[in-house]
C-alpha cells in the first residue's frame, strides 16, 4: 500500500478486519450452544465481508495492481460464501428440531 494518509487508513482496516474473522471463528468453535454459534459466525461474516469491501476499494482506486488483489478478493469471498452457508444450514437446521419439537408436545 502506498504511504498516502488513505493508503495507511485504508491498510489498517484490512489488517483489522482481515485478522480478526479467525478469532472469532476459533470462538464459534467453542460455542456454548448451537444459537451462540451462528452468533459468533455472524461476527466472522461482518469481518469478512468488510475485508471483501476494502480489497474492492484497493481495487478500484488503484492504490495496488488489481492483478495483485485479485487473489486475496477471491479468497475472501470464497470464505464468506462459505461462512454464509455454514450459517444458513445451521439455522435451517435449528428450525427444524424446533418444528419437530412442537410436533411432540
Amino acid at each position: 500500500m502506498p504511504s498516502t494518509v488513505a493508503g495507511l487508513a485504508i491498510a489498517k482496516q484490512i489488517i483489522r478486519s482481515g485478522t480478526s474473522p479467525s478469532a472469532n471463528y476459533r470462538a464459534a468453535c467453542l460455542a456454548k450452544s448451537d444459537r451462540d454459534f451462528v452468533n459468533k459466525l455472524k461476527m466472522v461474516e461482518e469481518e469478512l465481508d468488510e475485508t471483501c469491501h476494502w480489497i474492492e476499494i484497493i481495487m478500484r482506486s488503484g492504490l495496488m495492481q488489481t492483478s495483485r488483489m485479485e487473489p486475496l478478493h477471491r479468497e475472501s469471498c470464497e470464505l464468506l460464501n462459505i461462512i454464509a452457508k455454514t450459517i444458513v444450514t445451521t439455522k435451517k437446521r435449528l428450525n427444524e428440531e424446533e418444528i419437530s419439537k412442537l410436533k411432540k408436545s
